[in-house]
């Protein structure tokens, strides 16, 4: 049996940091009933069309849950919500514009008093309070604002990340908070309130270079794709035009390289390159003897001279690649997901599942189980007829 089934998680949420979070439950067998707007439901859908017509970011992280239409505007579709999570509901997780929730009289506090086992878990951009507490937050802006794109990129332009990582660790972290949340309430029979701040979440990612600029020293540069203060590691290119990356950590590993790739074992003994310190301070120097070395051998000749090493190594694939990787084919990580435009395949979770697979049910049209939920409310086929006509469904 999945760790979570029997859990009933109530979201209100768009985008990805919510969605994220509240995927990862349904994985672990949480029912998950995902509220959404009647006109367009969560506007993540409309991202763009590229799996069958449906959105990337959608399908990604909103298999296994059911999708319910309320117009919250509406007072029987708030009435509705409210029942949904005083009768039902373990956990309530929402990512609404700032003080939303609160007017819909879903604050911890008010639903705590009628249901004091629930858990309440807000995510916003910036925390419940502070002089940021109203401010929208994007992932790019979360971002800047956590000093990410300050070391990320070129010395001649900053870089954000290709995917939104603000988003993914508020979710993982609310993810988290959550499961503990459960314990908790396993001990001591009451729920609890969680507020995740997408700055806080990234802040915490930032720790390495919030502390290398500790004091007021100076902060990492921005490298690209190699290590800011080790080095050699990063990215390089071979003669055949494709690029391999290597990591080196030690003194042990810099003799090998010196020796079996390069095969400059004198290099070895230069005492200007001597320590990572030294070596990183010389790097324009070495990157040219790497350089030179590479382009006279393929990425394979590359990969085999490092494998002999026992240097860290790797390819650096494209997405087309990354579908095929041999690495997650012989671990059989691929699975098949329903959608509502036909299966798509999608990697299993991170982790084990010996004791049984984690859920991974279709993703949900817009508002298809809005009449299953209701009928199990009590709402008989007229009375859910006559909701959708008044546009509260």
């Amino acid at each position: 049996m999945q760790p979570l089934n029997g859990i009933t998680v109530i979201t209100l949420e768009h985008a990805i940091a919510a969605p994220f979070a509240t995927r990862q439950l349904a994985d672990l067998g949480a029912r998950v009933i995902k509220v959404e707007r009647p006109e367009g439901g969560d506007f993540a859908r409309g991202y763009d069309a590229r799996v069958r017509g449906l959105a990337s970011h959608f399908v990604w992280t909103n298999r296994s849950k059911e999708s319910l239409t309320l117009n919250v505007k509406h007072p029987e579709a708030r009435r509705i919500l409210k029942r949904l999570i005083c009768e039902n509901a373990d956990v309530l997780v929402q990512n609404l514009a700032p003080g939303a929730a609160a007017r819909l009289g879903l604050s911890y506090e008010s639903l705590a008093a009628e249901r004091p086992e629930i858990i309440v878990c807000d995510i916003s951009g910036y925390g419940v309070e502070g002089p940021y507490r109203d401010r929208k937050a994007y992932d790019l802006l979360i971002q800047g604002e956590a000093g990410f794109l300050s070391v990320t990129g070129t010395e001649q332009a900053p870089s954000k990340a290709g995917p939104s990582i603000a988003d993914i660790a508020a979710g993982m972290y609310a993810f988290s908070n959550i499961l503990a949340a459960l314990l908790n309430r396993q001990k001591e029979g009451k729920g609890r309130h969680i507020d995740i701040s997408m700055l806080e979440a990234l802040g915490e990612w930032m720790s390495y270079p919030l502390y290398y600029a500790f004091d007021g020293a100076a902060p990492p540069a921005r490298t690209g794709a190699s290590h800011a203060t080790i080095y050699p590691y990063g990215l390089f290119k071979s003669g055949d035009g494709k690029a391999v990356l290597l990591g080196l950590q030690n003194e042990r590993e810099w003799v090998a390289f010196c020796e079996i790739v390069l095969q400059r074992p004198d290099l070895a003994r230069e005492p200007k390159f001597a320590g990572n310190a030294r070596r990183n301070a010389a790097r324009k120097e070495l990157e040219t003897l790497i350089d030179e070395t590479f382009a006279a051998l393929s990425a394979d000749e590359v990969i085999q001279r490092l494998e002999t090493a026992r240097i860290a190594n790797a390819r650096s694939n494209d997405m087309h690649e990354l579908w095929a990787h041999p690495q997650l084919k012989a671990r059989d990580r691929w699975r098949n997901v329903g959608t509502p435009t036909g299966d798509v395949p999608a990697l299993l979770p991170p982790g084990s599942w010996h004791d049984g697979p984690p859920r991974m049910d279709p993703v949900p049209a817009l508002g298809e189980h809005t009449d299953r939920i209701l009928q199990s409310l009590g709402y008989s086929q007229s009375q859910t007829s006559t909701l959708r006509s008044e546009g509260a469904i």
